[in-house]
């Protein structure tokens, strides 16, 4: 061959002059320009592809200058396979509403934690993106408590996960509230892991149940103290030897991981009884009392009464 091309090369060729592109193929992509109202890919094909702007994302928020670089390889959709200027247009958005699906599956199973900037506050909740899919976060699920002022919301970025995630629907739910009670979480047994068990502990009695008292001892800890552990009297409720708000001390008799277990009679048990024993004598044991001896008043005892023996 004259003109430089291998039998590989040939044969590329040859195969590229066969290639036939329809309106719904999903094809990889080259970028290989990108200005501010397109992009432009290499398809591997006689001709090159135009990903026009408005194709590219349903997130408002995206940007072909910064999320777009020369080199990508992506997927998009054939939308025209010869426009009149004799080019391929494509859509990386209907692409990505049938691929991305899978992917956000995924990490639904993997617990992928993203940074979701809200857009817009809808009724029960916010809006957000994640791969280019617009996502709901209900009120209940922005923050450990629930968030009656979802304005506030707008322009902040959270971090969430999915919980909901429904292609056939393209229902996607987010949560920021389970990643706040992770972390939480992980503080609180932080904050545990720095206690002692045996060392003393002050707090306020916050919750009575049935079952025993949940007592704040600061830190954002809270602490059980079982019915059994209140005071060594029988009770039948913790209500009868504890008040909500009270102040108590307790000795921490067990830690496992943010769970905290407390004794408030333990100490009871740990204070030396210093008070003096009081006992009822009995009249005939008392100093200066006759023993308890039947004294014998019969006149053969008065008798001998001053008798020497």
């Amino acid at each position: 061959m004259d003109n430089g091309l291998s039998m590989k090369d040939f044969e590329n060729e040859l195969e590229r002059s066969f290639k036939v592109l329809k309106e719904g193929d999903i094809i990889d992509v080259n970028v290989i320009g990108i200005s501010d109202t397109e992009i432009t890919v290499d398809l591997d094909y006689y001709t090159e592809g135009i990903i026009p702007l408005e194709e590219c994302s349903h997130d408002p928020a995206f940007s072909i200058k910064k999320d777009i670089n020369i080199g990508d390889n992506i997927k998009a959709m054939v939308i025209d396979p010869e426009n009149p200027g004799g080019n391929v247009i494509l859509s990386l958005k209907e692409a990505n509403d049938i691929l991305i699906w899978d992917e956000l599956k995924q990490d639904y199973k993997n617990g992928t934690v993203f940074k979701v900037k809200i857009n817009e506050a809808v009724p029960s909740g916010v809006t957000g993106y994640i791969k280019g899919i617009r996502a709901f976060i209900p009120a209940s699920q922005l923050a450990l408590q629930y968030v009656e002022d979802t304005e506030s919301y707008v322009g902040m970025t959270v971090d969430a996960v999915i919980i909901t995630v429904e292609p056939n629907t393209h229902k996607l739910v987010l949560s920021a509230k389970a990643i706040e009670k992770e972390r939480a979480l992980a503080e609180k047994k932080q904050q545990a892991g720095r206690l002692e068990t045996g060392s003393i502990a002050e707090g306020t009695v916050e919750r009575i149940e049935s079952y025993g008292a949940f007592i704040n001892i600061g830190g954002g800890l809270t602490g059980l103290c079982h019915i059994s552990q209140i005071t060594n009297k029988f009770i039948k409720s913790p209500k009868e030897v504890l008040k909500l708000g009270s102040t108590v001390k307790a000795k921490i008799i067990g830690i496992e991981g943010d769970r905290i277990s407390l004794s408030i009679k333990a100490l009871a048990e740990d204070e030396p009884d210093n008070s003096d024993e009081e006992y009822d004598i009995p009249d005939e044991y008392k100093a200066g009392q006759p023993s308890n001896e039947t004294t014998d008043e019969s006149p053969f005892a008065k008798l001998l009464k001053d008798i020497k023996l």
